[in-house]
């Protein structure tokens, strides 16, 4: 944790010495939120529905002296009024960077996404996941890097230098959403004897082609996935991180109203190596029945090679999905899924859709549901009386 206290307290002071405060852009947005679940809570101690504010700025520099040289910071808060761990203030982007010709760098904290499929994001590993925001898994804690990109006809390649790891964030013991036992992140363990501050490494090739775009990488590092680990001392669970070599593929064809989309993964970890997959198609309906709304039909499979033993959920599992776009001047959209589990019976539903009230006002829903989930399913059974909705009102600055 010192390291990242000292990366980011550098990062402030040069920030705070080479920025004049009135030459900052800000802009960002704060929200309220109000999460209802349809049942009571499963576990004692459990809250039964929660609210919270969140409020994530963002101040942005460029020198007009020096094209190509910029500063970003982007601190989020949060306070929640259920779940203690909730509550909590992350540094999403913290970095200067400096533009060349054809290369740039980034130095700080960043967040970077890699991935093409809708459901399931299997290569994305650079940063790691904030599951206190949801469990989706697509909210992400700042990472510390070093992240160099050279660019050519030929392509981009991008290395990384990620000098100190984040672990993940869990519900605390009255958050919902959460496994029967707490995971208790205050003790959590290493393979690494340098624990989080083992340097990783990545090098990614990615291009645009006429048809499509491909990506490929190599990771080496700290596993952004822990195993849970019940402790012998206390009824909690430890998260344990291990080391990885892992090769990743994200590739995405087009053909015309057609998309076709694949992520998969070969992983050489402390126990085993395992391969995973997650791919599918979208066909979208342009301007139906002569309206200017768009409907997208998605199909996607998700597979992982450790069977009961995969840290995701989707290990062997098929998913429908349908995208609404009615293009019209509130950007009303429209996503919803459901997932049917190949070995078991169980199935989630999730829907997420938002529409702007004003230029600065935007409102958005989200609500999951799980059916017929069995104790196999571990991480999803024990979530299976927390079907939810959650309201959010968005004001933009």
């Amino acid at each position: 944790m010192k390291i990242l206290q000292s990366i980011i307290l550098l990062l402030s002071i040069l920030a705070t010495w080479v920025i004049p405060v009135q030459a900052l852009e800000l802009s960002g947005d704060v929200s309220v939120e109000g999460r209802l679940f349809a049942k009571d809570e499963l576990y004692n101690d459990q809250k039964r529905n929660n609210g919270s504010i969140a409020f994530e700025p963002e101040f942005y520099h460029e020198w007009s002296s020096s094209p190509g040289f910029s500063f970003t910071f982007v601190p989020f808060f949060r306070v929640d009024s259920s779940d203690s761990e909730r509550t909590h203030v992350d540094i999403r982007e913290l970095n200067f960077l400096m533009v060349g010709n054809p290369w740039e760098l980034r130095v700080g904290i960043g967040k970077v996404f890699w991935g093409v499929t809708e459901f399931v994001h299997l290569v994305d590993i650079i940063n790691q996941t904030d599951l206190v925001e949801n469990i989706d898994g697509e909210d992400k804690l700042g990472q510390p890097m070093v992240h160099f990109s050279y660019f050519g006809d030929w392509g981009v390649v991008d290395f990384f230098l990620l000098p100190y790891f984040r672990e993940r964030t869990y519900p605390g013991k009255e958050g919902r959403l959460r496994p029967p036992v707490k995971v208790d992140t205050d003790n959590a363990e290493y393979e690494s004897g340098a624990e989080e501050s083992h340097i990783d490494l990545a090098l990614r090739y990615s291009q645009t082609y006429d048809w499509g775009d491909l990506g490929i990488y190599y990771f080496r590092g700290t596993s952004r996935e822990p195993i849970l680990i019940p402790s012998f001392k206390k009824p909690v669970l430890l998260p344990f991180y291990d080391q990885i070599d892992q090769v990743g593929l994200d590739l995405q064809l087009v053909f015309g109203n057609w998309l076709w989309k694949l992520e998969s993964l070969y992983r050489d970890g402390t126990d085993d190596n395992f391969w995973a997959a997650t791919g599918g198609f979208e066909y979208t309906f342009v301007s139906i029945s002569d309206t200017m709304m768009d409907l997208g039909l998605i199909t996607e499979y998700s597979y992982d090679d450790r069977d009961d033993d995969a840290t995701t959920p989707f290990q062997n599992d098929l998913l429908f999905g349908l995208r609404l776009g009615l293009n019209d001047a509130a950007s009303t959209e429209l996503l919803a899924g459901i997932s049917f589990d190949l070995d078991d019976s169980g199935s989630v539903l999730q829907i997420e859709a938002s529409r702007r009230l004003t230029d600065n006002l935007k409102i958005s829903l989200e609500a999951w549901s799980f059916f017929d989930l069995e104790e196999s399913q571990t991480y999803l059974y024990s979530i299976r009386d927390d079907d939810f909705v959650r309201l959010q009102l968005f004001y933009y600055f």
